[in-house]
């Protein structure tokens, strides 16, 4: 029935235990960039050859594969990558914050500013919007507001390192405090 074991080498015994282990026992591999993976990055924003925005020696950027977190070209360019691996993304301007578009700039009297906000190149916020809003031209009696993303119109290059890919987090689960 049994026969007796002989001496295995190192390599023999790798070739036999890689034969008999169990077919459902996938060998680990690094997880992938892949739609519902939690992922973890850090990064160098640059365009025309200057730094714009980067967390590099910071904290990592986190966002869910396909949650639309972040730019969708992005996104796609992420996608199989593992943690470790660097990538650098070039990005033309319709594939990251879109061309400029004329439409989004509007006139307001200069009254409705704030008085240290009348100067071409302003950054404003305003409720109910999501990005900044930039001074784009002083007039007489008006301000020029440009609401076009500060880098449309500009192809962007990102330097990127994968810091880590996992399992999406489960969703915090809520419980209603007991009535008393």
């Amino acid at each position: 029935m049994f026969r007796p074991l002989r001496k295995f080498n190192y390599v023999s015994l790798f070739v036999f235990a890689t034969l008999v282990a169990p077919q459902g026992m996938a060998q680990e591999t690094p997880e992938m960039i892949a739609e519902g993976k939690q992922v973890s990055f850090t990064y160098t924003l640059t365009s025309e050859g200057d730094v714009v925005e980067s967390n590099s020696g910071q904290e990592p950027m986190v966002y869910i594969q396909g949650g639309g977190q972040i730019l969708p070209a992005l996104e796609a360019e992420l996608e199989g990558m593992s943690a470790g691996q660097e990538k650098s993304v070039s990005l033309t301007a319709a594939n990251a914050y879109g061309e400029v578009r004329q439409d989004a700039f509007q006139e307001i009297p200069l009254d409705q500013l704030p008085e240290g906000a009348r100067v071409q190149g302003a950054m404003l916020q305003a409720q109910g919007f999501p990005g900044p809003i930039r001074v784009s031209e002083i007039k007489e009696e008006v301000a020029v507001l440009d609401f076009n993303h500060p880098l449309a119109g500009k192809d962007i290059t990102f330097d990127i390192l994968i810091v880590g890919v996992e399992a999406r987090p489960p969703a915090p689960s809520i419980t209603p405090a007991p009535a008393e």
